[in-house]
């Protein structure tokens, strides 16, 4: 029997409590293996081989916050480990304390917006993600109830359809069951276009002015809205999405509340509100022989 050899373990995370479905995948794997976690049996779901990789499935066990290794030995028929027939991957799994709740993509992609717009249209601004409006103004818009100026206001998002980023595919993949080959389809992802609207207000005119300057420079500058892509582990790393400004910016230089305020829309493009959903699991595989004759009427 080769010696075993793990090349990931995905996900790459779980709550302390246990219970989570781990996939360990690698080569050499024996039709019998066994699993620890920072030294902890985990439950062996099933072993399995596609394409020549070997595939694990496990139920982590409970253990206490920290990363921890993932081992895999090879059993023997009575269930004995074989001497030295096991791997090692160092601190590959990491055990998170469960959250009550956790913080919506969404959420914290205004939570970025809002910093970025902080930091970077003005030093001091009152940011907020509400405002109210008064629509028996026929000329424009009447900014009422600012607590301080300048203020930066967000309002949004409302979804618009996404066609450069969305699909109507379905996604079907090959993978090998318990009988043989089976096609798994999946139901693409919901993607939108998120449109947003940012409310600048100002007591003088030369300063919303430069705050038009700013929020352009701004939205010309940031072609990209980046964030971890999981707040509590940063290996995972960063994603992204496409912006773009939606219009021009739409002034009003005088109210009855002597504010000068402006309206600029954009888009966050490619957010997706699912990840899609399994439709069918199981339907067979019929293996079928392209007759290449058919396609060139026949042979001469």
């Amino acid at each position: 029997m080769a010696r075993p050899f793990l090349t990931f373990v995905t996900p790459s995370s779980g709550p302390t409590s246990g219970g989570d479905i781990l996939r360990l995948a690698g080569t050499g794997f024996s039709s019998r293996v066994a699993v620890r976690l920072g030294g902890l049996s985990a439950e062996v779901r099933s072993v399995r081989e596609e394409a020549g990789t070997h595939f694990v499935e496990v139920r982590t066990p409970p253990r206490e916050v920290g990363r921890v290794d993932v081992e895999l030995l090879n059993l023997s028929v009575d269930g004995n480990p074989i001497p030295g027939a096991a791997s090692v991957l160092r601190g590959a799994y990491r055990y998170l304390r469960p959250r009550v709740a956790k913080e919506a993509d969404l959420t914290r992609l205004l939570r970025t917006l809002l910093r970025e717009l902080k930091r970077q249209v003005v030093a001091n601004v009152s940011a907020s993600v509400s405002v109210d409006y008064d629509d028996s103004v026929a000329d424009g818009l009447n900014v009422i109830a600012m607590a301080s100026l300048p203020s930066v206001v967000l309002s949004g998002p409302t979804l618009r359809e996404s066609r450069r980023y969305s699909t109507n595919v379905l996604r079907e993949d090959v993978v090998q069951g318990p009988s043989g080959a089976e096609l798994v389809r999946r139901r693409p992802a919901y993607t939108v276009d998120l449109a947003f609207t940012l409310t600048v207000a100002a007591e003088r005119t030369a300063e919303l002015i430069n705050l038009i300057a700013a929020v352009a420079t701004f939205l010309n500058r940031n072609r990209w809205l980046s964030m971890a892509r999981d707040a509590e582990d940063a290996s995972r790393g960063t994603v992204r999405w496409e912006m773009d400004a939606d219009g021009e910016a739409r002034t009003q230089l005088g109210s009855r509340d002597d504010v000068r305020a402006f309206t600029w829309g954009f888009l966050v493009r490619g957010f997706d509100v699912d990840e899609g959903l399994p439709l069918d699991i199981g339907k067979a595989v019929a293996q079928a022989r392209l007759d290449t004759d058919s396609l060139f009427g026949g042979t001469s």
